[in-house]
């Protein structure tokens, strides 16, 4: 095998139905004694946890993807992409991250508390009124709850939330690597990208003419000794707030309590002792992570990790391999919501990027998870899950579920 082939073979066997499944034997299967592993002439692959955390944290990388040599670098002209503070470098990204933290608090966050509580709660008792009959969790709780409530922060009308939902699940395919993306991904991606922007530039709009207790008026007040985040800034935050602020924790939701149905003695536990939540939830993100990769772009010649890499090279920071590492995490594949540094898992990124939004799935986790093992008790699976086609964003299309009985 070439070194060339590397990056599109492990991702080509990433999207096989096993590790669809199950990714975690797959990255086991690439993981070396060396930090770094080349991919292809400018792509490196970085599996460790602690040096996945320390490349999320180097100042000398750049989340900026059009420095890149690579294809992506060269080609990528998404919005969400080219516009996004995801993507951003200082000084831009320390200027407008500092702004925005001035109206996406974490006091705001928690005064969401009773907001998503009511959410959640309403959800559950549709699902109680059901009965016995089976229901799909993931249409029933793991993806109206986080859109419910991110489309509330933000000030988007309840009636619309099914139209951000259409275009949330084709711009997840956007952080997809370029070499699982059809011709049609990307149309779909572009027309996903224009809908959003043109309804949210309305929104701002209807906004700075009468503004209103939500997230988007609040950034539209924002300034810091006479700067302030421009209309175009905060229609390309809220988009990013929009997808990222609801994808992940639909996942988080999906995948773990997927996990402990398949794990039924840690579901026990969790319904027996629900004051364990909070770890559970770390543990459930550290054990499949809702984003399974970020990306670094290197911005010098330099030695690191022990390689020589050049500017432009990428590497592929491995997070869900990175919070499976045995190295760090003592029986690593095994689920344990007691599991005492859990903590330690990368699933929110880490250094200047870390997850703006972390907080807020933190608490929708824990508030969704609490209400599960309340309200519902034991849940058994009523049906085989299908899995979402995305590999960067980790989750399911449907998880069919039932009371056990």
């Amino acid at each position: 095998m070439s070194d060339a082939s590397i990056e599109e073979q492990f991702f080509i066997e990433a999207m096989s139905p096993a590790a669809r499944e199950d990714p975690y034997p797959h990255y086991e299967a690439y993981r070396g004694t060396e930090p770094l592993m080349r991919a292809a002439d400018t792509i490196w692959f970085c599996l460790s946890h602690p040096d996945v955390a320390a490349m999320l944290r180097n100042p000398v990388l750049s989340s900026n993807e059009t420095r890149a040599t690579t294809e992506v670098g060269i080609n990528e002209q998404s919005v969400v992409r080219t516009q996004s503070l995801l993507f951003m470098d200082p000084p831009d990204h320390t200027r407008l991250r500092g702004l925005v933290s001035r109206a996406f608090t974490p006091r705001r966050v928690h005064g969401l508390r009773i907001t998503v509580e009511e959410m959640c709660a309403e959800l559950i008792d549709q699902i109680t009124e059901r009965g016995g009959e089976p229901f799909d969790l993931i249409d029933h709780l793991a993806y109206p709850l986080p859109v419910q409530v991110i489309c509330s922060l933000l000030g988007v009308p309840a009636q619309d939330e099914s139209v951000f939902t259409r275009w949330s699940r084709a711009l997840s395919r956007t952080i997809d690597p370029s070499v699982l993306r059809s011709a049609e991904d990307d149309r779909a991606i572009e027309e996903a990208e224009a809908g959003l922007h043109d309804y949210l530039t309305e929104l701002l709009a209807a906004r700075r003419a009468s503004p209103a207790d939500d997230l988007i008026s609040d950034l539209l007040a924002v300034q810091d000794g006479g700067d302030r985040i421009s209309p175009a800034e905060v229609v390309s935050l809220a988009m990013l707030l929009l997808v990222a602020g609801h994808e992940t924790t639909v996942n988080l939701i999906g995948n773990g309590t997927l996990a402990l149905l398949s794990n039924p003695g840690q579901l026990d536990l969790l319904v027996e002792s629900p004051e364990l939540v909070s770890g559970a939830v770390e543990e459930l993100l550290r054990f499949d992570s809702p984003v399974q990769i970020s990306q670094r772009v290197v911005t010098e010649d330099m030695d690191l990790a022990g390689r020589k890499v050049r500017a432009g090279d990428e590497i592929v920071l491995m997070l869900g391999a990175a919070n499976r590492d045995p190295v760090v995490f003592t029986d690593a594949s095994k689920l344990d919501i007691t599991r005492p540094d859990a903590h330690r898992h990368v699933a929110f990124g880490g250094g200047i990027h870390h997850c703006l939004g972390a907080a807020l799935a933190r608490l929708e986790g824990q508030v969704a998870f609490a209400a599960l093992v309340t309200r519902l008790g034991r849940l058994e699976l009523a049906g085989q899950p299908v899995r979402r086609p995305t590999f960067t964003l980790r989750g399911l299309e449907s998880l069919p579920v039932r009371r056990a009985q």
